[in-house]
This record gives structure tokens, C-alpha cells and sequence, in this order.
């Protein structure tokens, strides 16, 4: 069977408007589907570059297929099974800076450029005081953005519109404010400040599309009904929302609104952001570690499961949509749809995938609302709570699968897995948090009760434990 390839190709190839930081499966089925979606429609007629930020990655095997890769639809869309598959022509190229950091610094000399994509995960989006101008290349993803811009200034040019997709909050001011660090750190002087100020427009976001990857129990199937191999198939969900704080010019851009895509442009997404963040990515962030202690796999599996869903469901009405500052109907409403999208029939989403950089994901998923819990209720979120003892047993490394986070994280964790009292410093080490956990009242003693307890008789026990005595 052939390889996908540029025979596959419908549409003209138009030139790059969109650098994006990142070829995960997130991005790929999100905003590169989304610029499929107007090019289809001739109204962006422009391609992307793909930037792997990371040392290994997958941009060898998408230029093994010339850039191209299969979209997967399937699910529930307004109470009606869709199904469908499209091959996405709207990648141009990619570029390693590990490998070849000129081919990488040359992206900013192109005029046709616009627009700057990312998604790095929550831990992308920081600052390394180690990185310098002079590495090729720095670190992290805002020391190769900075350079970037630097040298797109130093030619004279304009500024981008900047729009990080990582699931943080305010991402576009903290992708803003590390730039303007290295500025300061690498004195690259005033009038790039200004021009990073004047010229450039860096935008907060909120992206919701669950996007469980690559369908490895169907791929030999689809591949023979499709008539070709594609080693990049990305499976998604057709529901999606894309929210942006900004100028309705934005809209001139990007014209997703007018291609049919549920954009929202508006200025005040954190109304959307809560809604999501909470009820959405906090229920995946809990079931993650409990259930995959358990020995369940997928969220499907989760829900299925007779003790993880009301445990889930639970969690939703009882600790999370008390805490959100919206109407009640509108979050239960909201809930309701979200319980569908996990139940997807369609879709495997491994526990596995959601738990990448697990530690900086409950910091920004469920910490907030364990913090607005016990400050309504002066008691702890029980279900949140153990999900972080669950993360702890995890880290320590007494599980049957290693944990996967960034090399910090995990060297950090190894430093402390042997100390006797390792509650404590996991949860007093605010690089980790964001602050000191264990000023919170009882949570390092719940932590190491249900430690113990996850030790003594497994998370499904305890899990049991909390349903019965939910009211």
C-alpha cells in the first residue's frame, strides 16, 4: 500500500503565514484542521511551519509523508453520531532548531508571516535563566521565541500575532512577560522592548477539543479503507471551541469565524476558561492517576465503571460546580454535555496521555479549585485530594508505569522519593505548585492517610469509600 504522500494532494500549496511551535496531536488536530477549514473555503490561503521545540520528535516522520496526515472525526455533535476523515494539506514544512538552528532563525525573515502558534504543555510556557541569545538553541520555548523575535527586529520587519494554546491562565501575558525577561536578561535593549510592546500582539486563549491521538487498535484497519499508510493519523472529537481575549480585528487575521469554526474572540474569556478548565480538565485530571492505579486505561473505561463514574460525576456537581462563579443551570448544563464527550463511543482517550507533565497540570487544573473549596467549606475536597496522594504514589515511582513529566520534575522528585518525610517536601516545594502546599489546613495529613491507604488496599477501595458516603 502506497504512503501518503504529495499525489494525495487537492489543494494548492500556499505560502507559510503560521509559524507553530509544536507537531503534537493537540495542535495538528486543532489549528491545523481549523487552517485546513478556511484554506478549503479560499479565505487564508496560507500554509504552516512546524517548529519541533524539543530535541526528539515527530517531524521526521511527517516529512517522511511530505507533511501531510489524516484527520479523524468521530463522536457525538449535537446528539448525532458523526463520523468522518479528511487529510490535512495546510503544513508546509518543518524545522529542527537541534539540528539545524539557521534553517530555523531564517523563519523570521519571511515576510508572509503572521501569525505564531504554540502548545507546549503547561510546563513549555517558562522561564530558564540558564538559556542565552548565543545557544543554538535555548532551552525553553520562550528563549527560542525571543530569539526569534529578536532577529526578526534586528531585519526591521513587523511583529507577529502571538497565540499560545497551552492550557494556562492569561498564557499570552506569561508568554509576553518571559520575553520581556530575556529581554532584560540577555540587554537586548529598549527599542526591542518597544517593539515587542508596539509591534507585536501576544493573545490569552482557552482551546477545548479532546484529541485522544493516534488510533493504534484501528490504524491497519483505517489505513486499508483508506487506500493508503499514514503513520501520523491523528483521531479527534468534532466538537471544539477556540476562545481569544483581544481586538475583534483578530477576525481579519483569521478568519475562522467566517469558515464556520466556533471561534470567540471576546474580552473576558475567564468566564469560559473557569467553565472549562474546572469541569472539563479536572475530572481528567483526577481520574488520571486514580483510575490507571486501578488498572483502567482509557476514560471510556472510566465511565463505564460503575464506582469511577459516580466518583467522577461526584466530583463534578459536588466540588467543582459549587466553586465556579457561574450560573448553576449553565455549569450542570455544561457538565452534562462534558459527561457525553468522555462517554464518546468512538474514542480510546488513554489515561496515559493525559497524565504528560501531570504535576504542572493539577497545579492549573485542580489546585485552584481545592483552594476555592476549602475556602467555601473549611474542608477538604476529598476526591481532589486523592488524587494527588495518587499523583505522589506515582511520582515516587510505585507504580507499574513510570511517570512522564519534564526532566526538572522528575529529577526533583527523584531527590526526595527516599526522604521519610517525603509528603512534606513534595508538597511544601513550591516549583512544583506555585506555592507551599502545606500551608493548606490537613491536606499533608489527608495526603498521607490516603497514602497509606492507596498502599493497603488500592484506589478502588477508597474510591468506594467516598461514594458511600456522599450524600
Amino acid at each position: 500500500m502506497k504512503r501518503l504522500d504529495n499525489s494525495f494532494r487537492k489543494l494548492d500549496k500556499f505560502p507559510t503565514k503560521v509559524i507553530q511551535f509544536g507537531e503534537g496531536n493537540f495542535l495538528r488536530a486543532f489549528i491545523d484542521w481549523q487552517i485546513q477549514q478556511m484554506n478549503k473555503q479560499g479565505l487564508f490561503k496560507g500554509g504552516v511551519k512546524i517548529v519541533q521545540p524539543l530535541p526528539k520528535g515527530m517531524t521526521k516522520n511527517l516529512d517522511q509523508q511530505d507533511d501531510l496526515y489524516t484527520v479523524l472525526l468521530e463522536g457525538v455533535l449535537n446528539g448525532k453520531k458523526y463520523q468522518s476523515h479528511e487529510i490535512i494539506e495546510s503544513v508546509n514544512g518543518t524545522v529542527r532548531p537541534y539540528d539545524d538552528y539557521d534553517e530555523y532563525l531564517k523563519l523570521a525573515e519571511d515576510d508572509n508571516i503572521e501569525v505564531i502558534f504554540s502548545n507546549t504543555t503547561e510546563a513549555g510556557i517558562a522561564f530558564d535563566q540558564a538559556d542565552k541569545l548565543s545557544d543554538r538553541p535555548q532551552n525553553s520555548y520562550p528563549g527560542k521565541l525571543t530569539a526569534l523575535l529578536y532577529h526578526r527586529f534586528e531585519l526591521g520587519k513587523r511583529g507577529f500575532h502571538i497565540i499560545p494554546c497551552e492550557l494556562i491562565n492569561h498564557n499570552g501575558d506569561q508568554l509576553k512577560k518571559i520575553v520581556l525577561q530575556y529581554a532584560d536578561l540577555w540587554k537586548l535593549g529598549q527599542k526591542f522592548v518597544d517593539w515587542i510592546n508596539n509591534d507585536n500582539k501576544f493573545y490569552s486563549t482557552l482551546v477545548d477539543r479532546i484529541v485522544p491521538g493516534y488510533p493504534r487498535d484501528r490504524a491497519a484497519d483505517l489505513e486499508k479503507e483508506w487506500g493508503y499508510l499514514d503513520q501520523m493519523m491523528v483521531k479527534t472529537e468534532p466538537f471544539l471551541i477556540f476562545v481569544l481575549e483581544g481586538s475583534q480585528a483578530i477576525n481579519d487575521v483569521l478568519p475562522l469565524k467566517q469558515a464556520g469554526i466556533n471561534f470567540v474572540v471576546t474580552n473576558d474569556m475567564q468566564p469560559y476558561r473557569n467553565r472549562k478548565v474546572s469541569i472539563l480538565n479536572g475530572p481528567h485530571t483526577t481520574m488520571s492517576p486514580i483510575a490507571r492505579l486501578a488498572g483502567i486505561e482509557t476514560v471510556g473505561e472510566v465511565m463505564k465503571d460503575k464506582d469511577f463514574y459516580k466518583f467522577i460525576n461526584d466530583e463534578m456537581y459536588q466540588e467543582i460546580i459549587p466553586t465556579v462563579a457561574l450560573p448553576k443551570k449553565e455549569l450542570e448544563d455544561y457538565a452534562e454535555g462534558i459527561k457525553e464527550r468522555f462517554e464518546n463511543p468512538y474514542v480510546k482517550h488513554q489515561l496515559s496521555a493525559i497524565a504528560l507533565n501531570s504535576i504542572s497540570k493539577f497545579a492549573a487544573r485542580l489546585l485552584p479549585t481545592l483552594k476555592r473549596y476549602v475556602a467555601k467549606n473549611q474542608q477538604l475536597p476529598k476526591r481532589i485530594v486523592l488524587a494527588l496522594a495518587a499523583y505522589l504514589k506515582i511520582y515516587r515511582g510505585e507504580a507499574d508505569f513510570e511517570p512522564s513529566d519534564t526532566a526538572e520534575v522528575l529529577a526533583a522528585f527523584k531527590k526526595i522519593t527516599a526522604d521519610e518525610n517525603y509528603v512534606h517536601e513534595a508538597l511544601s516545594n513550591s516549583e512544583f505548585w506555585g506555592e507551599d502546599l502545606t500551608l493548606i489546613p490537613g491536606l499533608e495529613d489527608l495526603v498521607n492517610k490516603y497514602l497509606t491507604e492507596i498502599d493497603e488496599k488500592g484506589t478502588r477501595a477508597i474510591v468506594a469509600e467516598i461514594n458511600a458516603d456522599a450524600k
